[in-house]
C-alpha cells in the first residue's frame, strides 16, 4: 500500500514537473519549429542576374506603351547601342561583383544604400502602416489588454526567433504534400548545405530569412549625407504616451519574458501616468528631412541625452499608446496609422505597434532594413497569437509594481532644442495636412468571381487602376507594384510594370464611346492577365529588368562610363513612379497603405479577399484628389465585374 502511494505520488510530482514546463514553454515561445529558422539559409540559390539582351527587351517593353513613336524609336536606338557596346563591359564589372560576393546578392548593398542616402523625411514617403483586425471579443478590445497580448506576443515571435525556433518561411506549391510533418522531419534531418534541395523536391520553395533579425533591437540612425543602421541587445521596450517615451527591462537577466502580470502592470501604470502631454516631445523631431534630423539628434546627444537616445535605439521594440479614439471610422483610422501628428511616434524604429484609445492595433515600420514580408509574417503571427492564446484576460490582475523599474525617458532640452521641435511639429502638420486620401470597399469583386473566370485577380486589381487613371487624366504612366524576390537568398524586391501594351489596348477599348462586343472586352482580360502573370513570374524569378538596370547604372557612375541608355530622359521618365501599388493580401489585415512616390503621384494599396477588395488611394492635391481617384476606380471596377459576372 506505502509503496502504491509513493509510486502516485512520484507519478503526480512528474506530472505536475511536465504541466510546468509545458506551460513554460507555451509562454515563452510562439512556435517550437522542427525546422530552425536559418535551416535554408545556406542552401537558398542565389539571386540570378538577368541576360543583358533579355533585360534590353523587357526595357522596351515597358517603355513602349508609354511613348510616342518617334520617342520609342529613339529609346529602342538607345537601348540597342547599350546592349552592343558599354551594356556589356558593365555587365562584366557586374558579374565580378558577384563572384566576390557570394554570400550575398548583387543588389543587396546597393538596394540599403538606396534606402539610407535618400534625405526626405520618412514617414509617409517611406513608412507604410498595416492595420489589424479588431478581436471579436469585446473584452479583449481594451487598449491595455490588447496592448499587453500583442506586446507578450511580439517576445514571444521574439524569443522563437533568437532561439532559431521560428516556423521557417516557406512557399508551398502544394501545401497538402509538403506543409506536413513529413516534409518538417526530413527537411529538419538534412544538412543545411542540402536543405534547400530537400525542400524542393516536396515542390516546396524556403524564403529568405536574413531580414527577420532586423525587426528586433533595431533603429535607423540619421546621418548626414547617409544613414546607418544599428542593431542593439537590449532586453527592454519603449513605450510612448501623451509625447513622453518611458521605457522598462520585458526579460530577465535569463532572457525569459517577464510575468503577464508584470508586463500588464507596467503598462498600466504608463497609461494611468497623471503627467500632462509633453510639451516639447523628441519624437516628433524623427519627421524632419534627414540631414537636418541628423543635426538635430547630434545637439540632443551633446546636451547630455546620449543615454537616453542609446535606449531608445537598442529597445526591442516600441510600441505607441495613442490618447485617440478612432472608433471604427476608416478616414481616422488611416490619419492615426500612417501619420498622426507625429508627437508619439519614433518613427526611425524598425517598427512600432500602435494602438489607439479604443484598442484598435496597428503597425508601422521603416522600410531600409528590410520589406514587407517579414513585417507581414510577424503582424500575423502576433495577430493569431494574441487571438488565440491571449494571456492577458479582463480579469487579470496586475502586480503591485515597483515603479523604479519604468524610467520615464525625460530630456534634456536647451532652448535651441525647443525651437527645433516647435519648428518639427509645423513643417510635419503643413505636410501631412496636405495628403489626401481615400478608400473604396468593392463586394463582388474577389478571388472567386477571378477563379471563375481563370483569371488572376492582380491582374485584375492592377488593370483596374490603369483603366481608373485613363478615365481621369487620358493618359498612360510608369507604374510599380512591389514583388518579392525573397525566394533568393538575400533578395529584396524587384518591379512589376503593370502598364502594358495588353491593358493599354483594354482600356482604350472599355473607355472609348463605341465599346467592342463582351466576348472580345473578355479575350483582352484574359490576354492582359496571361501578360501580368508572366511579368509577375520573371519578377518574382529575379527575371525583372529594373533592379538589373539600377545597378548597371551605379557602376557606371562608379566608372565614369557615358551611357545613352541612362542619360535619356525617358529612362528618367520611367523611373519617376506615378502610380505606386502594392497588394498587401493577408486575412488578419484590414487596411494598409503608403503615401504616394512623387508629388504628382498616386500611391495605390490593396487587399484582394474572397469575396471583396478594399482599395487606398493617397495623393496630394491639387495634382490629385483621392476621392475622384476612388470614383474612377468605383467606375472602373463596376465594369470589370459586369464583365466577368457574365457567362
Amino acid at each position: 500500500m506505502h509503496v502504491q502511494m509513493r509510486r502516485l505520488h512520484f507519478l503526480y510530482k512528474r506530472n505536475l514537473c511536465e504541466t510546468r514546463r509545458r506551460c513554460y514553454w507555451d509562454y515563452q515561445y510562439i512556435q517550437r519549429s522542427k525546422i530552425p529558422t536559418m535551416h535554408f539559409q545556406a542552401s537558398l540559390p542565389r539571386l540570378p542576374i538577368p541576360k543583358l539582351e533579355l533585360t534590353c527587351e523587357r526595357y522596351l517593353a515597358a517603355q513602349k506603351p508609354l511613348l510616342i513613336d518617334e520617342a520609342y524609336r529613339k529609346t529602342e536606338a538607345n537601348v540597342n547601342h547599350f546592349k552592343d557596346n558599354v551594356g556589356k563591359h558593365l555587365q562584366k564589372l557586374l558579374r565580378d561583383f558577384d563572384k566576390q560576393n557570394k554570400h550575398t546578392s548583387y543588389i543587396s548593398e546597393f538596394w540599403f544604400d538606396n534606402y539610407l542616402r535618400d534625405r526626405k523625411p520618412i514617414p509617409i514617403n517611406y513608412n507604410p502602416m498595416l492595420v489589424m483586425n479588431n478581436d471579436e471579443r469585446e473584452q479583449y478590445n481594451t487598449q491595455l489588454i490588447r496592448a499587453a497580448n500583442l506586446v507578450i506576443s511580439s517576445l514571444r515571435f521574439y524569443k522563437s526567433l533568437h532561439s532559431n525556433w521560428l516556423e521557417p518561411e516557406v512557399y508551398h506549391l502544394d501545401p497538402q504534400k509538403s506543409d506536413t510533418e513529413m516534409f518538417r522531419n526530413i527537411c529538419a534531418m538534412l544538412p543545411q548545405s542540402l536543405s534547400w534541395y530537400g525542400a524542393y523536391l516536396f515542390k516546396a520553395y524556403p524564403l529568405d530569412m536574413s531580414q527577420y533579425p532586423n525587426l528586433f533591437n533595431s533603429t535607423r540612425i540619421p546621418e548626414t549625407d547617409i544613414d546607418r543602421l544599428v542593431k542593439g541587445k537590449g532586453r527592454h521596450i519603449t513605450v510612448q504616451h501623451k509625447g513622453h517615451i518611458y521605457a522598462f527591462t520585458a526579460l530577465s537577466k535569463e532572457n525569459q519574458i517577464l510575468p503577464p502580470e508584470q508586463i500588464l502592470a507596467r503598462l498600466k501604470y504608463i497609461l494611468e501616468d497623471d503627467i500632462p502631454k509633453n510639451t516639447f516631445p523628441i519624437g516628433v523631431l524623427t519627421t524632419l528631412e534627414r540631414n537636418k534630423w541628423a543635426t538635430v539628434r547630434h545637439e540632443l546627444a551633446e546636451n547630455g541625452n546620449q543615454a537616453t537616445l542609446k535606449l531608445i535605439d537598442t529597445a526591442l521594440f516600441n510600441i505607441c499608446l495613442d490618447d485617440e479614439y478612432v472608433n471604427d471610422d476608416p478616414y481616422a483610422i488611416i490619419r492615426n496609422f500612417l501619420h498622426s501628428d507625429g508627437e508619439n511616434r519614433w518613427f526611425d524604429k524598425s517598427f512600432s505597434l500602435q494602438v489607439s484609445k479604443d484598442g484598435v492595433a496597428a503597425v508601422n515600420f521603416e522600410h531600409s532594413w528590410g520589406d514587407g514580408v517579414a513585417v507581414l509574417r510577424y503582424l500575423q503571427d502576433i495577430y493569431k497569437d494574441s487571438i488565440e492564446n491571449p494571456v492577458i484576460h479582463s480579469e487579470t490582475r496586475p502586480y503591485d509594481e515597483d515603479i523604479n523599474n519604468i524610467i520615464r525617458l525625460d530630456m534634456n532640452l536647451s532652448d535651441r532644442l525647443k525651437v527645433h521641435i516647435e519648428d518639427a511639429k509645423r513643417e510635419y502638420r503643413l505636410f501631412y495636412s496636405s495628403l489626401d486620401f481615400d478608400y473604396l470597399i468593392m463586394d463582388r469583386l474577389g478571388k472567386n468571381l477571378c477563379k471563375k473566370q481563370a483569371v488572376s485577380p492582380d491582374a485584375i486589381v492592377q488593370l483596374g487602376i490603369q483603366v481608373a487613371y485613363h478615365k481621369m487624366q487620358g493618359k498612360f504612366v510608369p507604374t510599380y507594384e512591389s514583388c518579392s524576390t525573397a525566394a533568393f537568398k538575400h533578395g529584396r524586391t524587384e518591379t512589376v510594370r503593370s502598364c502594358t501594351m495588353a491593358t493599354k489596348a483594354f482600356t482604350l477599348a472599355i473607355n472609348a464611346q463605341q465599346k467592342p462586343p463582351l466576348n472580345e472586352l473578355k479575350m483582352m482580360i484574359a490576354e492582359c492577365s496571361r501578360t501580368h502573370s508572366q511579368l509577375t513570374r520573371e519578377a518574382a524569378m529575379g527575371q525583372g529588368f529594373d533592379r538589373h538596370l539600377y545597378v548597371l547604372k551605379k557602376f557606371a557612375e562608379k566608372t565614369n562610363m557615358t551611357c545613352n541608355i541612362f542619360d535619356d530622359p525617358d529612362y528618367a521618365y520611367l523611373n519617376r513612379i506615378i502610380l505606386s501599388t502594392s497588394t498587401l493580401t493577408s486575412p488578419v489585415i484590414y487596411a494598409g497603405g503608403f503615401g504616394p512616390v512623387v508629388r504628382d503621384g498616386l500611391g495605390v494599396g490593396y487587399t484582394i479577399k474572397d469575396d471583396q477588395l478594399r482599395i487606398l488611394v493617397t495623393c496630394y492635391p491639387p495634382y490629385h484628389s483621392a476621392s475622384k481617384g476612388i470614383d474612377a476606380l468605383r467606375q472602373s471596377f463596376e465594369e470589370l465585374t459586369a464583365i466577368l459576372d457574365t457567362n
